[in-house]
């Protein structure tokens, strides 16, 4: 299919002047969004992936807004909860609640257990069934199992973990039991950050709260630490090796402007979903990885023709070379990211949650990665030549000869 006339040059070179200072700009404002848009009150929204916090999908009973839970959330004695509410056809009282809370539990609520336990002596330590050998906490905080001197009293033990200030014992009548008869080891189930969240529900909005969560997730802050550094290390790495294929497929000259241009795609691609108040997240690093891949292929195969035609058209200047270039292969461009963004835009219109999320970051992505190869990596590589190597070289990827002379249907508009 052939969306343009054969022949007809396009002078996309003329307007670098104008895109790559607005494409500096713009990559310069996503930075400083992602580290001071909280200064600004445009803060990043970055998910339980990087900050850390407990995450409950929830299917309410009844109909509810935002404003309701939001406040419900807080009267069960959560800090700055967010409530986003879910398009789903099958409930219409969908939600998403994160709070920064983790069940993890403090130092200083171990050390109350474990007296509460007898693991040190104490008043309320005399007989050898309240005297623990040993408590250990799960890593989610929401488990304890003790090992006893001697057969443990349940109902004892039960009373006595009751007492502590700050934790709360699942409810249940199989709470509580015996792991391990041989070495008197004791499970005790607490209530999650998840379940505590539920409760508070219950207790103020009465039966439209639900039973139970579709799902509960937690990660600590350092995890969530972790896992943010290694997302941004990924992108680094990959960057670097792309940067190292290009100048191993094409030329030195070429390598720069593309990883610039792949760096303005992810980074710009963030900025925009910070300005649509989108979360950050590891979906997120996945689809800014799938946004590098797509976008260094486009432009490979425009630095593929431009190399081509270098062979070709001796007597061209390269700044024409890349104008005729990118011409050629403009339909090719239109063609594939076309039929890329209708299935994207299929994702985006019927997909859900995750996936609805991750098809936006694509489209912006894409849309971004189209641009940069024209007015970026192209326009930086030109200017590589001509500041760099036509003075190492002798004149760069200019040809000494005299320009041939254009035909008419060759010229650039």
């Amino acid at each position: 299919m052939r969306l343009f006339s054969s022949g007809k040059i396009y002078n996309f070179m003329g307007a670098r002047k104008f895109a790559m200072p607005m494409s500096f700009a713009f990559v310069v404002l996503s930075i400083l969004l992602l580290l001071f848009g909280d200064r600004v009150g445009i803060p990043p929204q970055l998910g339980t992936d990087f900050k850390g916090g407990t995450e409950v999908e929830l299917a309410f009973n009844g109909a509810v807004d935002a404003g309701e839970v939001r406040n419900a959330v807080e009267q069960a004695g959560f800090n700055s909860p967010d409530v986003i509410k879910i398009e789903d056809t099958s409930s219409a009282n969908h939600y998403l609640i994160r709070v920064q809370e983790i069940s993890t539990l403090s130092d200083q609520a171990k050390a109350a257990v474990e007296r509460a336990l007898c693991l040190t002596a104490g008043p309320d330590c005399e007989q050898p069934s309240h005297q623990a050998t040993e408590v250990k906490f799960s890593p989610g905080g929401d488990k304890v199992t003790a090992r006893f001197k001697d057969a443990p009293d349940l109902e004892w033990i039960k009373g006595r973990v009751a007492t502590v200030k700050g934790i709360s014992l699942r409810p249940g009548e199989n709470n509580l039991f015996l792991q391990n008869p041989r070495d008197h080891k004791v499970e005790i189930q607490l209530q999650s950050k998840g379940d505590q969240l539920i409760a508070g529900l219950k207790k103020t909005l009465g039966n439209k709260a639900p039973d139970h969560a579709l799902r509960s997730e937690w990660i600590g802050p350092r995890a969530g630490a972790q896992l943010r550094d290694a997302a941004v290390k990924s992108i680094a790495i990959a960057l670097v090796f792309i940067m190292a294929y290009v100048a191993f497929r094409f030329d030195i000259r070429f390598a720069p402007g593309g990883v610039i241009a792949l760096l303005h795609d992810a980074v710009g691609t963030v900025g925009v979903l910070i300005l649509m108040g989108k979360e950050l997240n590891l979906t997120t690093v996945a689809a800014l990885l799938t946004i590098i891949g797509y976008s260094v292929n486009d432009t490979v195969v425009i630095y593929d023709r431009v190399r081509e035609n270098m062979g070709k058209m001796r007597g061209v200047s390269f700044r024409d070379l890349i104008n005729i270039s990118t011409s050629e292969m403009l339909g090719r461009t239109i063609l594939t990211n076309g039929c890329v963004q209708m299935c994207l835009l299929a994702f985006f219109v019927w997909g859900t949650g995750t996936l609805k999320d991750f098809a936006l970051t694509l489209t912006i992505g894409m849309v971004l990665g189209t641009y940069s190869t024209i007015y970026i990596a192209l326009p930086l590589t030109e200017a590589l030549d001509r500041w760099l190597f036509s003075k190492m070289g002798g004149g760069g990827a200019t040809a000494k000869k005299a320009p041939r002379p254009r035909k008419r249907e060759e010229a650039i508009v």
